[in-house]
Order: structure tokens, then C-alpha cells, then sequence
């Protein structure tokens, strides 16, 4: 079966991602063609990129690193809870991003951000950050505004619209994830 991991990429006091990351493990979980798994980065403590030889290299020096990789590698495609911050995706997203290489490599990703404005640039930036690692990234992109999806900038009460953005998201992610199986069961070169 193919197995989902969804990552909740904020470990910020007070995250707003809890919620977030809830909602679709929600509604993922009601599915029975995909496993779906809820990867919290507060329970990857990464110290800021600590690996002396590039990710690519596949060398990884550090217990955390190798753990991290382990986590990743199970996983056939992904969907990515990010706020945004400054324009721009977490740091402690990015650096979890960043410490891995081939363990990304050719499985799917879709994004459910938030913010201000949906967190569109920050879903807008990890689509760069996918095409560099060989991901697939979906078209579908689930924009949860602070301004009409959340009562009082706090709790997260999503329209019907939203509910079925994710559902087409999910349906991409799973049909992008089983159609990348070949090419993850060859070595690809680095």
C-alpha cells in the first residue's frame, strides 16, 4: 500500500500547524487506498544542517541524520503542513528538508500552507526546493488564510472549498506516489 507521510513543518510554541496537520490526518485517514502517517518535526529535534559531507553524497555521519533518513525513506510521497514565515517556508522546515537528498528523490509532495495570505509563497518556495530534490510537487495547493480559516487567527475551521482542495490534493499525491514506484526501484544516479 502506498504509505503518505504527512509533515507538520513548524515546532513553534503555539503552532497553528497542530490544527492544521490534524485536519488532513482526518481526512486522509477515512481513506483506504494510502497509509498515512503524521511525521512532527518537534520529534526530530535537527540541530541546524550538522552533516559535513553534501546530502547527495548519501553519507550520512550523525545518529540524528541517520534516523531522520530512515523516517523519510519509508515513505512514497508526501504532503507538507507549512506556515509561512517572512515570505518564505519554516527554518526548521527547510532544515529538515535539507539534511536528506536521495531519500526525496522521486516521490510525490503536495502542500497545505497557511497564512496571511494562504502561505502561498511559502508553498510557492518548497516547489523550488521539490524540483531540486526530484520530487514530483501536485498542482493542487490547499491556501488556509489566518483571515477566513481561522476563527480569530486561532482555531481552524476550514470552508467546504478547503475540504475538497485537500481531497484533490490527496488524490494527486496518491496517484503521483504510485506512478513514481518504477523509478524508486531503480538506483538512480546522484
Amino acid at each position: 500500500m502506498t504509505r503518505i507521510g504527512v509533515i507538520l513543518g513548524s515546532t513553534r510554541p503555539g503552532r497553528r500547524g497542530a490544527q492544521v496537520a490534524d485536519w488532513v490526518m482526518g481526512i486522509a485517514t477515512q481513506r483506504d487506498d494510502a497509509q498515512f502517517d503524521l511525521i512532527d518535526l518537534v520529534d526530530y529535534p535537527l540541530p541546524h544542517l550538522d552533516e559535513p559531507l553534501p546530502p547527495s553524497m548519501g553519507q550520512y555521519q550523525n545518529q540524528h541524520t541517520r534516523d531522520w533518513a530512515a523516517t523519510i525513506g519509508r515513505y512514497d510521497g508526501f504532503i507538507i503542513v507549512t506556515p509561512e514565515y517572512n515570505h518564505s517556508t519554516s527554518g526548521v522546515l527547510k532544515n529538515a528538508i535539507d539534511y536528506l537528498y536521495a531519500e526525496w528523490n522521486n516521490k510525490a509532495v503536495g502542500v497545505v500552507s497557511y497564512g496571511a495570505v494562504g502561505g502561498a509563497r511559502a508553498a510557492e518556495h518548497l516547489r523550488l526546493i521539490a524540483g531540486e530534490l526530484q520530487m514530483a510537487d501536485v498542482r493542487t495547493n490547499v491556501a488556509l488564510s489566518m483571515f477566513t480559516d481561522f476563527v480569530n487567527f486561532t482555531d481552524l475551521e476550514p470552508g467546504a472549498h478547503q475540504v475538497q482542495a485537500l481531497d484533490t490534493l490527496i488524490e494527486q499525491v496518491i496517484a503521483w506516489s504510485t506512478a513514481l514506484a518504477p523509478l524508486r526501484a531503480v538506483p538512480q544516479p546522484a
